[in-house]
């Protein structure tokens, strides 16, 4: 049984339709990437799920069972917009967060400290959020969000204003929930850290869902149209090779457009012709490139 399941979920505001028959499934133990421009029904679903609005239509099943009050303690959530208040002590707000999500003070306060010293901060217990950092800013927002131990849980931009040595370490921990057991519903613009920790995504636009499945199938299925190709010194004729459309150089060598699979070989017999062959592959599509094609192909 899934931890979440969304099945045929709509969400209007007046003539506008915000979210548009939307279905997913979170496994347990699963992070799952909800993708989408600005204005494309990311922030409503969330919303959704963690029982903050409702659905005009279709239904939202928890471990099988329909959001009630008592499944609240069941939810941890991070915004993009951070929440906790700049002038209380971290202490007080988040052992009373964790207290409304069916903790005693007492475990709160042991799971406070526990995730102070995972994040190698156990002095910041008696400060306040103004005295932060940003990065650590964000990483209060993340403990507020995991101390009552959540099955599920929602991250959208999690590694907002982290510097990359918090990045890993963020990311590190939220593998170790999902090893866990931890259901956990993924939102963000940086497609690197999609591929990275996601099998399966949503990609939204405009309300509706237009790409969705298992990343590596939906790789598969677009086509492979880019080499990249490192010599020792260089090429001048691979403009001129069929099937090239397009050569850009960098100090990772050359990225060549090709219009057929037929296009890469003649490539490398040039390249090899001429030089010694460093590098040769042929590049699968990044999330990046999809998410641009499927949203650019929706606009109409």
């Amino acid at each position: 049984m899934e931890a979440l399941r969304l099945e045929q979920v709509v969400k209007q505001y007046g003539d506008k339709t915000a979210v548009d028959h939307i279905d997913l499934k979170v496994e347990r133990g699963e992070i799952y990437g909800l993708l989408g421009a600005n204005g494309a029904g990311k922030t409503t679903t969330m919303r959704m799920v963690l029982g903050l609005i409702y659905p005009d239509n279709g239904r939202i099943l928890y471990n099988g069972k329909p959001y009630g009050n008592e499944l609240r303690q069941l939810m941890g959530y991070l915004p993009e917009e951070r929440g906790l208040y700049p002038k209380v002590k971290i202490s007080d707000q988040i052992i009373y967060l964790a207290r409304l999500r069916g903790m005693s003070a007492s475990e709160a306060d042991k799971s406070l400290k526990y995730w102070l010293e995972r994040f190698e901060v156990p002095e910041y217990y008696g400060k306040k959020i103004e005295e932060l950092s940003k990065g650590n800013q964000q990483k209060m927002g993340f403990i507020a969000a995991v101390v009552h131990k959540p099955q599920i849980l929602i991250l959208d931009e999690a590694f907002s204003g982290l510097d990359p040595v918090n990045v890993e370490l963020l990311k590190a921990t939220v593998k170790e929930l999902r090893d866990q057991g931890t259901s956990i519903l993924f939102s963000t613009h940086r497609m690197e850290h999609v591929e990275e920790l996601c099998r399966h995504i949503t990609i939204l636009d405009r309300s509706k869902t237009v790409v969705q499945g298992d990343l590596r199938d939906i790789k598969k299925s677009y086509p492979r149209n880019e080499v990249q190709l490192r010599t020792r010194t260089e090429l001048t004729d691979l403009e001129g090779i069929a099937g090239v459309t397009g050569v850009a150089k960098s100090e990772q060598g050359y990225f060549i457009k090709i219009a057929e699979p037929a296009a890469a070989q003649r490539i490398l017999q040039l390249a090899a012709a001429g030089t010694e062959v460093e590098h040769f592959e042929i590049k699968e599509p990044t999330l990046n490139q999809i998410f641009i094609e499927a949203v650019g192909e929706s606009h109409e």
